[in-house]
């Protein structure tokens, strides 16, 4: 166990933020899974702005690399433009 103030104080944060991050990616996996799986256009089409924001704030946060987000994204639009 940590004996200092601010690593005590380390240790809580990290915590936070671990479990944040958890959350936002757990929701981004799940909001690509929905897009992946619908098979009308336009629904796809509005579904994907969305997709691609949350991509891009966990690519922000280094959630995830920079170059898997370009993946995703390019994958996912490939996908809604072959629909």
């Amino acid at each position: 166990m940590a004996n200092h103030k601010s690593a005590l104080k380390r240790i809580r944060s990290n915590e936070k933020r671990r479990v944040l991050n958890r959350y936002q990616h757990k929701t981004t996996r799940n909001a690509i899974k929905a897009l992946r799986l619908s098979t009308d256009k336009a629904d796809a089409a509005s579904k994907l702005s969305t997709v691609i924001s949350m991509i891009d704030k966990l690519a922000k946060k280094n959630i995830i690399h920079d170059n898997k987000a370009s993946n995703l994204k390019s994958k996912l639009t490939k996908h809604v433009s072959k629909l």
